[in-house]
């Protein structure tokens, strides 16, 4: 028999998995008390119990998800012989998400409620800096200059790929790949020589 606090945690998750599946179909503002509390099949008043207010669940909830859009992306590196198989790997895993799933609806309700809430803003700025960190060290072990310049567009990238594709189905990995590729490979000796000289020229 489950003690208290197991019992506990499982209503926790059970509000989370609700709040997550609700903001996808029905979006950021239409998560209620009541029907998360019906969709989890537990009393209004464990809502409140759980958690400070019906905002830090729905923040919990979207976090928690987007942390694993992430991870699981990141996973996908560690199987990689090399930077173009490691962003061809993370690119079409991107395919699942067609722009008008629960996922991809998700993410957009919580980028846009974000412009409105702080601690919302401040844990997706967690889980996207989680996100580059990782991206980071990998580019960096893959040899690819500017690991973390090159992560942190990359990462604004692959972003941009799953919140467009509501708009243009059309941006699918067959597309993105070979434009993505561009950002991890060196940069040109002379290119190098010319920024510099015209820095020196600035400079005088």
């Amino acid at each position: 028999m489950p003690t208290t606090a197991e019992r506990g945690r499982q209503v926790r998750r059970r509000l989370i998995t609700a709040a997550a599946e609700l903001i996808g179909e029905r979006g950021w503002s239409a998560v209620s008390t009541r029907t998360l509390a019906e969709r989890a099949g537990v009393g209004p008043g464990l809502v409140h119990y759980h958690f400070a207010s019906l905002q830090a669940l729905r923040i919990e909830a979207a976090a928690q998800m987007m942390s694993a859009v992430a991870e699981g992306a990141t996973a996908r590196l560690e199987t990689a012989a090399d930077a173009e198989e490691g962003l061809a790997l993370i690119i079409r895993d991107l395919d699942r998400f067609s722009g008008d799933d629960p996922m991809s609806r998700l993410f957009i309700e919580a980028y846009l409620a974000s412009t409105r809430d702080e601690e919302l803003r401040r844990a997706i700025s967690g889980v996207l800096e989680l996100f580059r960190s990782r991206l980071t060290a990998w580019l960096a072990t893959a040899g690819v200059e500017a690991p973390e310049e090159t992560a942190r567009v990359l990462g604004a990238a692959l972003d941009g790929v799953m919140l467009h594709r509501a708009l243009d189905p059309g941006l699918t990995s067959g597309v993105v790949e070979p434009m993505l590729r561009r950002l991890l490979a060196p940069t040109p000796v002379s290119d190098r020589t010319d920024g510099h000289e015209e820095q020196r020229q600035g400079d005088r």
